[in-house]
């Protein structure tokens, strides 16, 4: 099988459960950006996140297929071999949140994204998946989707940032706290403008 079809050459693509779309349209937004994410999650797993973030960062992987392909099928569409995602793929999500936030400690300040590589990699999945979410908003606001899926993405980033920390603390990585600039007391005021 050829990996090209030229189907596409023209600005089109085909949607899962049939038709076509243009590949400027929200749809392709929202799922295109969750194929990004997942390949930042590989960059994150290459870079060697390990510990209690490994085995569940593979199963996000793979439940971002799932995303991806009901993202990819209108939700008036019901082929029978598609597999939506489900509440509790976001349950899992919050139980490991709050697992892994028990061992952490006590946030009190913002933090800079980074620490070791595949923490810094999941920082970066984490505002990958804000976007996504906010395309995925915005197809919302057009047509319907699996609510579903909003309350996933919307979950996933709150799950990245807590897998970020957690895979920094396994690596006896420390945080490093955002400090505010100090202000020159001989400067006046900034207007804001």
């Amino acid at each position: 099988m050829k990996i090209y079809t030229r189907s596409g050459d023209e600005g089109q693509t085909s949607l899962f459960a049939g038709g076509r779309i243009s590949k400027s349209h929200l749809r392709l937004h929202a799922y295109g950006t969750v194929d990004e994410l997942n390949a930042v999650l590989g960059l994150a797993a290459s870079a060697g996140v390990g510990g209690s973030v490994a085995g569940p960062l593979e199963r996000v992987q793979s439940e971002l297929f799932v995303l991806g392909a009901d993202l990819a099928t209108p939700l008036d569409a019901q082929p029978k071999w598609l597999v939506r995602v489900s509440g509790e793929m976001t349950a899992r999500l919050e139980h490991e949140i709050d697992t892994w936030q028990a061992a952490l400690p006590e946030l009190r300040n913002f933090i800079l994204p980074g620490g070791t590589m595949g923490g810094a990699f999941l920082h970066q999945a984490r505002v990958v998946c804000r976007r996504a979410e906010r395309w995925l908003v915005a197809l919302q606001e057009h047509e319907a989707v699996n609510p579903e899926a909003l309350r996933y993405l919307n979950r996933l980033s709150d799950w990245l940032f807590v897998a970020a920390r957690t895979a920094n603390h396994d690596a006896g990585q420390p945080e490093r706290i955002w400090q505010a600039p100090a202000r020159d007391s001989t400067s006046p005021p900034d207007s804001g403008v």
